[in-house]
């Protein structure tokens, strides 16, 4: 951010605008003195004491004069404010640089810098300039933190003028300001491998000629320039035209990660909330499955998903990892809370897409939307829920739990369905409850082996 300009006030055209201004800006000092300055005058003229009186008119005038001189001065000075980083993960801390240049033929005066800043970033950054030279710069820097997401503007940059004795402070303020982006933490996964009835990692029987990079042998018309190795003289011989074979770039794995962001799935609110763990789970499974080449789409229970993916609604295909990392990350920073009741929106954008592997983190469900996610779930294709209960993770340690639910009843829906099912409880920790997930689909899917091996003895 870089904002210039004459740091002075337009007055009204009949000058009472500018009278106000001026005398708004005495400080405590300078008022004091215009009051003490008054009050001597008035007794001079009563008791008819001439010193008296010279020592009130000089009382009353230092301020007003102060005032006046501070008000007319005019300092061009340009103002740049510089993130470092402008996306920083919740509970860390950004470094803000702010810069002042004095573009004048003239010296500044005693300024005292200021930045607005959200309250749940920190105090307001007060800094104090001595007087900046014909030319010369000044800069300094303060720090930010926030542990939650959002985004907060920070400006716009405010300078107060304030005169060597300290009667008067006028406020000037730039018209730009920037914008911090704070985002879910992200935990590093482990590379575990995920097997089991579908290898979700893209090594399924659909995915493998595609991912050993073969060359899509549909034909296409000989160009100007095109290499003459690549003719296909069958599809020659067939169209009677010189044809060459089209290549294309090898298909990806796809992976779909779903939040549920109902506001009755979860209860409880604050950085140590289920929903908060919930949205950082689904930020670290994005940024690994990136990282590892997928192409990935996050979805919520909405139907939404992240508005300029790639092709399909699934980004990182034909992104740089780290873009497609940003355009999910910018989402999560100020996703919240759904009215939605129910998973059907979710459902049906499910269906109407393509396979691969789902990835869900799920809040309290009734019976009603754990058979709506059981039937998420394509056959031959892996699919994961995390699935939070929201009670206990409002519920305070010590307190004792109320009886059970059903919630039991309703997991065994989805674990019949073909998920593998993760109950995360109250600060878990997503390595671990992801290895869990690798444990429980590897422990399924020799179990299923075993019991298919013993149908065939």
């Amino acid at each position: 951010m870089a904002d210039a300009g004459t740091v002075r006030a337009e007055a009204d055209r009949d000058g009472r605008g500018g009278v106000r201004t001026a005398l708004a800006g005495l400080t405590t000092r300078g008022r004091s003195f215009l009051a003490a300055g008054i009050a001597a005058a008035i007794c001079a003229y009563v008791l008819g004491q001439s010193d008296l009186l010279r020592v009130g008119l000089l009382l009353a005038l230092l301020p007003l004069i102060c005032a006046t001189v501070l008000y007319r001065t005019r300092y061009r000075v340009a103002g740049t404010r510089r993130l470092s980083p402008a996306r920083v993960p919740a509970g860390s801390e950004a470094r803000v640089h702010l810069r002042m240049d004095n573009v004048s033929r003239l010296p500044t005066g005693l300024l005292m810098l200021q930045d607005r800043v959200p309250y749940v970033l920190g105090p307001r950054p007060r800094f104090v300039l001595d007087r900046v030279e014909p030319g010369g710069r000044r800069e300094v820097s303060y720090r930010v933190r926030s542990d939650l997401r959002g985004r907060y503007p920070l400006g716009p940059l405010q300078l107060r003028l304030s005169d060597p004795f300290g009667m008067c402070e006028l406020a000037r303020s730039f018209s730009t300001y920037d914008t911090l982006t704070v985002v879910p933490r992200v935990e590093p996964l482990p590379p575990v491998r995920l097997s089991g009835e579908s290898q979700g990692y893209g090594d399924g029987r659909q995915r493998a000629p595609a991912l050993a990079g073969e060359d899509d042998v549909i034909p296409r018309g000989y160009r100007y320039g095109d290499d003459l190795r690549r003719v296909h003289w069958r599809s020659t011989a067939r169209y009677g035209e010189l044809m060459v074979r089209r290549e294309e770039q090898p298909q990806r794995a796809r992976c779909t990660v779903l939040l549920d962001t109902r506001a009755v799935a979860f209860e409880g609110s604050g950085p140590d909330s289920a929903f908060e763990w919930a949205v950082s789970g689904a930020a670290s499974v994005l940024v690994h499955m990136i990282e590892r080449g997928f192409s990935v789409r996050l979805l919520t229970d909405t139907g939404s998903s992240v508005p300029g993916e790639g092709a399909d609604g699934f980004a990182g295909a034909g992104q740089e990892p780290a873009d497609a990392a940003g355009l999910m990350m910018d989402m999560l920073a100020v996703i919240d809370h759904s009215d939605g009741a129910g998973l059907s929106r979710a459902h049906d954008a499910l269906r109407a897409g393509s396979d691969g592997l789902l990835v869900a983190f799920l809040g309290d469900l009734d019976e009603e939307q754990a058979a709506m996610a059981a039937r998420m779930r394509r056959r031959g294709a892996g699919a994961i829920a995390f699935v939070l209960d929201g009670e206990a993770w409002a519920r305070e340690p010590g307190d004792v739990p109320g009886p059970g639910d059903g919630a039991g009843e309703r997991l065994r829906m989805l674990r019949e369905a073909g998920w593998t099912v993760v109950e995360v409880p109250r600060g878990a920790s997503l390595t671990e409850v992801w290895r869990q997930a690798d444990r429980e689909r590897t422990g399924a899917g020799a179990a299923s082996g075993a019991a298919g091996g013993e149908e065939r003895s």
